[in-house]
């Protein structure tokens, strides 16, 4: 199937006005190639009268939204259509309480759950790694508190920043995760989990990365202030979370935000809003439901005694300027 969306707002609406339009294409990014058994695989079924697929082969049956992050809703597909829409045309990121205001949502606990669940959709299943010169760092995401400074902070949550480096072009890819602490046990199955191996791993001198050779990386060491684009990210990534949501991120739900900072980021430059919506669409499709019981982060024990993370915007701040392309 062809990339195909909307690319203005009238568009959206013409095109998503009744539920059978809604279904129609979520069908065709759910099964582009046609319908595929989840429970057999077969590709032969015929359409009940209550919309649903019977498999030909194995005799299940599923609707075109079942088993996706729009599992069993109740509510019109028209509805989500206009969140996922509204969700990705908010430049800077989106809020629950603008989603409840723009889709009319009697409740502001529904349109966070809805907001979680498109963020959790923003992460694509088997997503290819970053590869060739990736630059790897971390950072510190909080306010001020009392105790260690550098990478034993108190009181702050820690995320791990890779970035591609694609030299004349400018900044590639990124990746962004909430890590445990810096030691080795957390950076190298964070670099693994993020990089092809062979690839370059740039980084600086600090000890928790120096099994990366080991583990098949060509690893090249170089002073901290020379991690130019891991500290340019980091500073984009605290102002994002400090404007968009008031610097009022709980620890639990931090790897929501970089997800969905990460999906903005790396479709920076497409030319319609309505590419990113297609996106958000497609991969609503492909990502398991999630309950709302799962909304929240898991419950490690490296988060506890942590509330909100107020983020001051000078604390810890790297530099914001970078002499190379942000395309």
């Amino acid at each position: 199937m062809e990339e195909d969306y909307p690319k203005t707002l009238i568009e959206m609406e013409d095109r998503f006005n009744t539920e059978a339009a809604c279904l129609d294409y979520l069908r065709q990014l759910r099964w582009p190639e046609g319908f595929i058994c989840a429970r057999c695989g077969a590709t032969e079924a015929w359409h009940t009268a209550r919309g649903l697929y019977h498999c030909r082969r194995c005799d299940s049956e599923t609707s075109v939204t079942a088993g996706t992050i729009l599992h069993r809703t109740r509510k019109p597909l028209r509805l989500w259509i206009r969140a996922m829409w509204h969700i990705t045309n908010q430049k800077y990121g989106a809020n629950a309480l603008g989603l409840q205001r723009a889709l009319g949502l009697g409740s502001y606990p529904t349109a966070w759950q809805w907001l979680h669940k498109m963020r959790r959709a923003m992460v694509r299943p088997h997503r290819d790694l970053l590869s060739g010169m990736v630059e790897v760092d971390e950072t510190y995401v909080g306010g001020k508190k009392s105790g260690k400074r550098g990478r034993g902070a108190a009181g702050k949550a820690l995320v791990g920043i890779a970035v591609e480096d694609k030299g004349d072009e400018g900044i590639g890819r990124i990746r962004l995760q909430h890590l445990q602490d810096a030691s080795a046990a957390s950076l190298e199955p964070f670099v693994q989990g993020i990089a092809e191996p062979n690839s370059a791993i740039r980084t600086d001198d600090w000890s928790g990365y120096n099994g990366l050779t080991g583990n098949g990386f060509h690893h090249i060491v170089m002073s901290s202030n020379d991690l130019k684009l891991a500290h340019l990210i980091a500073a984009l990534l605290k102002r994002w979370l400090l404007g968009t949501y008031q610097g009022a991120v709980r620890p639990s739900h931090l790897a929501y935000y970089l997800d969905e900072y990460t999906f903005r980021f790396n479709r920076r430059t497409s030319t319609f809003r309505g590419k990113l919506f297609y996106r958000l669409v497609q991969q609503a499709m492909m990502v398991d439901p999630a309950p709302v019981a799962t909304l929240k982060g898991p419950a490690l024990p490296f988060l506890a005694g942590l509330d909100n993370l107020n983020l001051d915007p000078i604390d810890d701040d790297p530099p914001t300027t970078y002499s190379g392309h942000l395309s």
